[in-house]
């Protein structure tokens, strides 16, 4: 609730207050209705009518009623506008968390999980909003009703007790069994949200339908949601039925408490208008105090997925900046030094890399060489601190990489990862995320452009820079791997970095595209670090220096003609590739 009111306080002033005054309607209307049948039923009695007092009461009422109407439609109208501001808060409040948070949570996938439910549920509670504010109104009608009936016929509060409680217990235990339910299923929920993205994506569309893999991926989505609509078929019937006997239970003691009013007024121990008033009381309470306890049952369930949100939001990084933490200087001077650097994932109990020692200087270009799993892209995300050594320490200019504000590290570093993102945004942008605070700056991201050899890519589109790539959404065009790979390639050289990663930059370029890219690449590394992975021999050979790892460590390095005099794994490794061209 502090989180909606600091979202704008005028429209939450404006709900409440519109909100209470709605509240205090009904009983201000059936009070008047109580006063115009009581001046009725002694108008026919006497004969003469009193038109005057009449008139007056129902214009009195005529006010109340349009009051309330404008008084509803005003609350509604800020309940959407705060509605919408409030979940769109929370959407920006999750993406900039998310954004935060550790590689190593998100890879986890019962992190994952959480992070679905509360992604997911962050729209819905605005329902919630809405929920808690109607139990408020109510609340403020319940009380100046249960005021007036105790006044008339205090016994009518005890029945009133029993008419609704046996249905909101019984609302408030399913509300836990429904999260439950939920919870337990929010893996299966996951997979089936990822069977409907394989299935309709275009990305995949090509090999779904060169394998015919449709009514494949359909039938495993559909014997998973069998399996999810059974389950959730039980819970709901259980709801309904438990529901449906506590209602019985409700209504009988509601038609007791109304034939007792009846044989009160039969008798003339109350006016007709009494008993209009308090039939009208007792119902609208009944109905009103059921109202507010299943809201807060509701809001009971509703707000147990509120705890998911709330989770995740106290959830924090591993890998922050220290105290004191100290900036990487430009240009970097001694270079990086891995020290014995072991590291293994969460929850494996194999070793990524370890025992790794190794040193980069400033103006050397050095090659990571090994087969698939030797660890090669484990030590990039290590350099760049998207991970922290499990043992031993990296330094950069002779102080630990841990000593290093995380941000002005981040942005030392220009990176290209094998397995970068394709952006729905204009050429323009997708070059600038490299460095999006340069988003505005044509000249460097046009310079950036023609590092990679994306300008030329970009000189053949319709409307150039601005010209919005990828099919996802109207006038957008698709490029092929080669293409997007430049353009990936003009976001590591947007920085201004002292260490170039590139990884796998050049496994969907031609020939002579991967030629030109690393004398490009050699020609920026001058007074940078430059590290490159690739299984290219054809590029790797250009590197100063080239660093073979297997399984996790260093087993060999040096120039590709000392690797090549030593016959070992490098050399193996070359000549096999170079077998397939001769």
């Amino acid at each position: 609730m502090r989180l909606v009111w600091s979202t704008k306080p005028s429209y939450a002033l404006g709900i409440v207050t519109a909100r209470v005054l709605v509240g205090l309607t009904p009983v201000a209307m059936l009070w008047v209705g109580k006063l115009i049948i009581d001046a009725v039923v002694a108008s026919v009695q006497s004969s003469a009518p009193d038109w005057g007092l009449l008139v007056k009461l129902v214009l009195l009422e005529l006010a109340i009623a349009l009051l309330s109407d404008v008084l509803k439609r005003i609350g509604s109208l800020f309940e959407t506008l705060l509605g919408e501001l409030f979940s769109n808060e929370l959407s920006v409040r999750l993406m900039r968390h998310a954004g935060v948070l550790d590689l190593e949570r998100l890879e986890d996938p019962s992190f994952f999980d959480k992070l679905l439910r509360a992604r997911v549920h962050t729209s819905g509670r605005v329902t919630l909003l809405s929920e808690i504010l109607t139990i408020g109104e109510q609340s403020v009608t319940v009380a100046s009703l249960l005021a007036a009936i105790i006044a008339f016929e205090p016994w009518l509060l005890l029945i009133l007790v029993l008419a609704t409680l046996p249905a909101v217990v019984g609302e408030a235990k399913h509300a836990g069994i429904t999260y439950s339910f939920m919870f337990q299923w929010a893996r299966e929920r996951r997979e089936l949200a990822y069977y409907r993205w394989v299935a309709t994506d275009l990305r995949p569309a090509k090999e779904i339908k060169l394998f015919g893999l449709s009514d494949y991926l359909a039938g495993r989505y559909s014997a998973l949601a069998n399996e999810y609509i059974a389950e959730h078929r039980r819970v709901a019937t259980s709801r309904a039925v438990t529901g449906t006997l506590l209602a019985t239970v409700s209504t009988l003691a509601y038609y007791g408490a109304v034939a007792t009013i009846i044989y009160e007024a039969a008798l003339g121990i109350i006016t007709i208008g009494t008993l209009a008033f308090l039939t009208g009381a007792f119902q609208r309470s009944r109905t009103l105090i059921t109202g507010v306890l299943m809201g807060v049952a509701r809001g009971y369930e509703q707000g147990l997925f509120l705890k998911d949100l709330f989770e995740f939001f106290e959830v924090r990084s591993r890998i922050t900046s220290p105290a004191n933490a100290v900036i990487v200087s430009k240009p970097v001077r001694r270079g990086v030094v891995f020290e014995n650097v072991g590291f293994r994932y969460a929850g494996s109990e194999r070793w990524a890399v370890r025992g790794v020692s190794l040193e980069i200087s400033p103006g050397e270009c050095v090659a990571l060489v090994g087969e698939n799993g030797a660890g090669k892209t484990t030590l990039v995300k290590l350099m760049t601190r998207l991970y922290d050594p499990t043992e031993g320490r990296i330094l950069l200019d002779g102080r630990d990489l841990r000593e290093y504000e995380l941000e002005s590290l981040r942005e030392a570093c220009g990176v290209i990862l094998q397995d970068f993102f394709r952006y729905d945004l204009n050429a323009r942008e997708n070059i600038a995320v490299g460095c999006i605070a340069a988003d505005n700056d044509m000249a460097r991201v046009v310079d950036s452009a023609e590092k990679s050899l994306a300008a030329r890519v970009i000189s053949r589109l319709e409307q150039g820079y601005e010209q919005l790539l990828g099919r996802r959404f109207e006038s957008g065009a698709e490029l092929s791997g080669g293409e997007w790979q430049k353009i990936a390639l003009a976001r590591a050289y947007m920085r201004d970095a002292q260490v170039l990663i590139l990884d796998e930059p050049t496994a969907a370029l031609d020939a002579r595209a991967e030629y030109d890219v690393f004398q490009r690449f050699s020609d920026l590394v001058s007074s940078r670090i430059g590290v490159l992975i690739s299984h290219r021999f054809s590029t790797v050979r250009m590197a100063d220096r080239i660093i073979v790892l297997s399984n996790g460590s260093v087993s060999e390095e040096g120039s590709h003609e000392v690797l090549m005099d030593a016959q070992g794994l490098y050399a193996e490794l070359f000549a096999l590739q170079a077998a397939g061209y001769r």
